[in-house]
């Protein structure tokens, strides 16, 4: 089981740096070599994630079908390749707007499709211990996304090419970890012929009709459209705009984001399993009002990196719980659909939000794209507390 866990974790860190690197590129194409503005960016991100985020049902529901080590193996193993077509199309002069689009429409695709199984076999082989086994793994997930912003950062010193060299060999290293993991044990032939359709329709079903889980996604998605679709939208721009900085100086602003991320992590670790989750949770969401509110009052630079700190470790805290939550909630039949859905909520509102912050940036100023997130913040927070069961949910370990 040890040697199936380290198998597992290094295919967590190899595929977290990739696709740290394919998010930090992807932006800085758009906004930093392209020049884009930023309606017009956040319409190609809500273009190039939309139907991936689609595909997770589709993803969620082969997974509970089948080995879901099988999907891994085969998404990493195309993964790894699209880099490389990349590094062609700039040798030959192609770089442009399709070229970036379809780049990353094909990673997202892959992306969506691998995530609800990488997910899912974290149940496998964490056993009992969900709690700290969700907390390692999204520990582990920051650390290495702070790893894959540095190396990212330096296109402008190294050269695209060399990074995207760098991008590959890292998610070539994902799927041979994968290959070392075990098949796990498939269906039976009858229960791998069911329809997809209902496979999905059952998940969905199942998220309804568990409040706590329907909940949890619910306010993740609300929350998620001003805050995460603000921060990955937002900030190039911020760092391009108003900070005029180079790709250097927007890697630096992912890693002490995401190095508050990772550290919260750890100290989340360190404290679990924790009683109730959801009422922090909820906390949480309304204590992010102060961090956004120093984000718009545009501070010098170095009191802006230590809000973003402030803003990692706030998010590490509320991703962690909720998926912790929906992991002790849901039942093991429909695992994968259900984090499916998560993922659909947790990713889905990032499009969303793309395209409202664009507009406003466009239309209101840069640092505007601060202001909906406040007031989102407050109004989850309210409906958690007066009209759901998460400020009393207890974990299902500790009761």
């Amino acid at each position: 089981m040890r040697k199936q866990l380290s198998f597992y974790l290094f295919s967590i860190a190899f595929s977290g740096i990739g696709l740290a690197m394919q998010q930090l590129i992807l932006s800085w194409l758009l906004v930093g070599i392209l020049l884009l503005p930023a309606d017009r960016v956040g319409i190609i991100q809500a273009s190039i994630a939309l139907p991936g985020i689609l595909l997770m049902l589709w993803g969620g529901a082969k997974a509970d079908q089948t080995d879901p080590r099988s999907i891994l193996l085969n998404g990493y193993l195309l993964a790894w390749i699209l880099p490389i077509c990349l590094i062609a199309i700039i040798e030959f002069g192609l770089l442009n707007l399709w070229s970036v689009a379809c780049f990353g429409l094909l990673m997202s695709v892959i992306t969506s499709v691998v995530t609800p199984a990488q997910q899912s076999l974290l149940n496998q082989i964490a056993r009992e211990d969900i709690q700290r086994g969700v907390t390692a793994v999204t520990g582990i997930g920051f650390v290495v996304q702070i790893i894959g912003f540095s190396l990212a950062g330096q296109l402008e010193i190294i050269g695209t090419n060399n990074v995207l060299l760098i991008q590959a060999a890292a998610l070539l290293l994902t799927s041979i970890a994968v290959a070392g993991l075990k098949p796990t044990v498939q269906l039976d032939k009858k229960e791998n012929n069911r329809h997809m359709i209902l496979d999905i329709t059952l998940g969905f079903k199942a998220v309804i009709q568990n409040k706590t889980i329907f909940n949890t996604l619910l306010i993740t998605f609300i929350s998620g459209i001003f805050n995460a679709g603000a921060f990955l939208t937002a900030i190039p721009f911020i760092v391009k705009r108003v900070y005029d900085g180079s790709a250097l100086g927007f890697a630096t602003v992912m890693v002490i984001f995401y190095s508050g991320a990772a550290i919260s992590n750890l100290i989340q670790y360190k404290l679990m399993p924790l009683v109730k989750p959801g009422l922090w949770f909820l906390v949480l969401q309304l204590s992010r009002i102060l961090v956004l509110f120093l984000v718009w009052i545009e501070p010098d630079w170095t009191f802006l990196l230590a809000v973003l700190f402030a803003w990692g470790l706030n998010m590490g805290v509320t991703t962690n719980l909720s998926r912790t939550i929906v992991q002790e909630a849901s039942e093991t039949l429909f695992l994968a659909r259900i984090l499916s859905v998560y993922n659909i909520g947790l990713m889905g509102s990032i499009p969303v939000g793309a395209i409202i912050i664009g507009y406003v940036i466009e239309h209101y100023g840069t640092m505007s794209a601060m202001v909906p997130g406040m007031f989102l913040s407050a109004l989850v927070f309210l409906y958690g507390i007066l009209f759901t069961n998460l400020s009393s949910y207890r974990s299902p370990k500790l009761r």
